[in-house]
């Protein structure tokens, strides 16, 4: 039984490439060493999409326009002891360079790859959504 409702923002940042940006959970966080889309916890009074800005910012070291964020989808899921609802937004367009500035992991990856990384069980059914969206290049 879930105990709480946890509320994530994540975003799908895509390159000129048609890559995906996954960024890998750091040693010593829950799910360490698992690939996921960035972004983070929607903090009380903060709308999903300032969420996303100050995440990217702060993890990426990016600045992302409001009107660059498209929403594309969402996904609930039941973890042990908490209920997760992320929704999903998709931004092609943002001013910076990205960088790890908290560590991670970063790869820049095809829609049809994005299964080759081990993710979180939330995170997963967000992919088929991707690949429809951007197609299912491999290379």
């Amino acid at each position: 039984m879930t105990s709480r409702l946890v509320f994530v923002a994540a975003c799908a940042l895509v390159d000129p490439d048609n890559r995906v940006l996954l960024a890998e959970r750091p040693a010593g966080k829950p799910l360490a060493g698992l690939w996921e889309f960035p972004g983070g916890k929607v903090e009380p009074g903060e709308r999903p999409e300032e969420t996303l800005i100050r995440e990217l910012r702060e993890e990426l070291g990016i600045h992302v326009q409001e009107p660059c964020l498209a929403p594309l989808t969402f996904a609930s899921h039941a973890y042990e002891t908490f209920q997760l609802f992320m929704p999903l937004w998709v931004c092609r367009r943002w001013e910076g360079s990205v960088r790890s500035l908290e560590g991670q992991r970063l790869a820049w990856v095809k829609p049809g790859r994005l299964r080759d990384y081990a993710m979180p069980a939330a995170d997963e059914p967000l992919i088929p959504f991707l690949t429809e969206l951007l197609g299912e290049a491999r290379d």
